[in-house]
């Protein structure tokens, strides 16, 4: 397997497709899911709501993209394959932190500090009633 691969390597096929959009497109466009990769480890207040959701779509449409140009591009498709996942994944984290508690969780925010001033205020009222 490997001595065919090296063949391949030295072939004029193999040159033309390292000097091929085929190739230095999808290898550009890997900054974006190694960034994402690297951002899984940062803290969820720098996580867009807007932007993360927008980039895992614009990653899904490339991967169908990626998929039916002829001949297919599988460097591309991996490329916004492993993006896409990688922004669901901090879609996720976000969710987590700002709807679900995470950020109460983290900060130790319990009882009437963990909620909204309009939920304190209806259960003020329903005290004083």
């Amino acid at each position: 397997m490997a001595s065919t691969f090296f063949t391949w390597l030295r072939s004029p096929a193999a040159r033309e497709y390292f000097f091929s959009t085929h190739f230095w497109g999808p290898a550009a466009n890997w900054g974006l899911p190694l960034a994402a990769l690297a951002d899984l480890s940062k803290d969820e207040e720098v996580i867009s709501g807007t932007m993360t959701p927008t980039l895992a779509l614009y990653s899904m449409v490339f991967m169908r993209f990626a998929w039916r140009v002829q001949p297919r591009n599988y460097l591309l498709f991996a490329c916004h394959a492993t993006n896409s996942v990688a922004q669901s994944v901090q879609e996720a984290r976000f969710i987590n932190y700002w709807y679900y508690g995470g950020r109460e969780k983290k900060f130790g925010l319990a009882g009437s500090e963990s909620k909204g001033p309009v939920t304190q205020a209806i259960e003020a009222a329903k005290e004083a009633t």
